[in-house]
This record gives C-alpha cells, structure tokens and sequence, in this order.
C-alpha cells in the first residue's frame, strides 16, 4: 500500500483544525474517505494511479462536508432559534459560490464548506442569517442586537475578511 501526497491539496480544514490528506492506491472498486484522529485518509482504486484525480478528491472532500453539516448544524440552528426566539420557515444545505450563507425568502441556504470553520464562526454566521431575517442588514438595530447576544462579533467579522455571508 502506498502513499501518494496529492499536490495541490495537502491540508484540509475542519472545524478550524487542520487535517493531512493522505492519498491511498488500494485493490477496491470506489473511492473511499476515512476521516482519523489528525488526518483524512482518502483510497482510490488502483486504476486511477495514473490519471489526475484533483476532480475526484474534491467531489468526496464535498461530500464529507455535506455529511458533516447535515449532522452538526441542526444542532447549531436551534442554539440560535432558543436565543433569537425566531427561525426561518427552513434552511437547506447547498453549495454556494464565494458565500457561507444567505437568506433567500424567509429561508436560509448554508454552504456546506461552512463547516471548514471553527464552532464560533459558524455560530456568528447562522445568527447573522436568522438577523436578517427580521432586520434591515445595515441598520442601527441589525448590529445592536448581535453584539447583544455575540460581543465579540467584530473579531468574527475580521477572521471572515473577504468571505460573504
């Protein structure tokens, strides 16, 4: 059995803490993705050996975290529901282009990589879509009330630089 490092993918995140992808050649007829204690251990059949598989690792990294959002954010939801006193009518997960979240009539959509980021960040991210919900994102009362509840908002708002939510 050997190890292959792929190359232009070595550290993967979750939940704020990094992972070494460990490609493997195994005898076996489907791509397979073991998530260990400080890596992600991804086999694929011997056959592929010889062809670029970026595009295979991507689909099973995805799908890892579709999986891990289907589990670990319904939990996050309702800590946000029991605090706001409010929810949207529902939330979906689904891959969105250059944003984590957002608010579609009265529903939110939460990108799966959301889940790349630590518990906190997700926890600022969700609330920040149940908010918009009810208030007007830029007024005055918007941000009074999620540093009511998140007063270290800011410092949320700075790790996420560059990324839309």
């Amino acid at each position: 059995m050997k190890t292959v490092r792929n190359k232009s993918i070595k550290m993967v995140k979750i939940f704020g803490v990094n992972y070494e992808l460990k490609l493997l050649y195994k005898y076996i007829k489907n791509p397979k993705l073991n998530l260990k204690e400080n890596e992600i251990e991804i086999s694929l059949p011997s056959k592929y050996k010889k062809i670029n598989n970026d595009s295979i690792i991507e689909i099973l990294l995805e799908k890892m975290y579709e999986a891990i959002a289907k589990k670990e954010l319904e939990v996050i939801m309702e800590k946000v529901r029991t605090t706001l006193k409010f929810a949207p009518e529902d939330y979906k997960i689904l891959k969105l282009d250059k944003r984590l979240g957002k608010c579609i009539a009265n529903k939110l959509v939460i990108n799966p990589e959301i889940v790349k980021y630590r518990k906190e960040i997700i926890e600022y991210v969700i609330f920040y879509e149940f908010c918009c919900l009810k208030i007007r994102k830029s007024s005055k009362k918007f941000y009074e009330i999620i540093k009511q509840y998140m007063p270290n908002y800011e410092n949320y708002e700075y790790e996420l630089i560059g990324i839309q939510y």
